[in-house]
């Protein structure tokens, strides 16, 4: 399996980074025999859309599962969109974070666990680590739904399987743009050069 880890170094030894898309590089690590590849990120600095840019970016680099300290909405979707989970790690090392994933240590990340563009200037906080050099990321206030009444449920479930199949389908469509977007602004690098 190719694992992919945000990390501050280019080392398995190397420091996890608790962001995703503005971390200074990508370990893409084979778990079966721990060989690597350090990927430097070229929108770690970008002004926006490094989410965007750092997801195609390991998709179009085989990764089949990402660890990272948190995902923002643009990263997430992309990543869902292309079939690529993504699992929450803490402090620690990649090393230790892919040991954990294979492990079963790890927790998935369902969702996006920050806000658009909370990577951008110089970080944000994230899960604390335990000894394991793992962590979680804490409840940000998400309330209990409240449950409907039962006359009204399969309307609601309905409703929402059709919500959840449109929404698949918009997230594969941006995948696809962005793709298209980057391919053609290649094009036109190549021609302007």
């Amino acid at each position: 399996m190719r694992i992919v880890v945000s990390a501050q170094g280019d080392t398995l030894d190397g420091m996890v980074s608790p962001v995703f898309g503005r971390c200074p590089v990508y370990l893409f690590v084979n778990s079966e025999t721990m060989d690597f590849e350090a990927v430097p990120n070229p929108a770690m600095s970008q002004g926006g859309g490094a989410g965007i840019q750092a997801a195609q970016l390991v998709v179009n680099h085989g990764a089949e599962v990402v660890l990272s300290g948190n995902l923002g909405p643009n990263a997430f979707d992309v990543l869902q969109a292309a079939g690529v989970p993504g699992y929450l790690v803490g402090e620690g090392t990649v090393r230790q974070a892919v040991e954990a994933f294979l492990a079963g240590q790890l927790q998935p990340i369902a969702g996006a666990n920050v806000a658009a563009h909370a990577g951008a200037g110089g970080g944000i906080g994230w899960g604390t680590g335990n000894r394991r050099g793992h962590g979680r990321v804490q409840d940000r206030g998400a309330q209990p739904a409240a449950p409907y009444p039962p006359e009204h449920r399969e309307g609601l479930e309905a409703e929402l399987t059709e919500l959840r199949e449109t929404l698949k389908a918009l997230r594969q469509q941006l995948a696809e743009t962005m793709d298209r977007i980057e391919r053609l602004e290649g094009e036109a690098d190549k021609k302007g050069g």
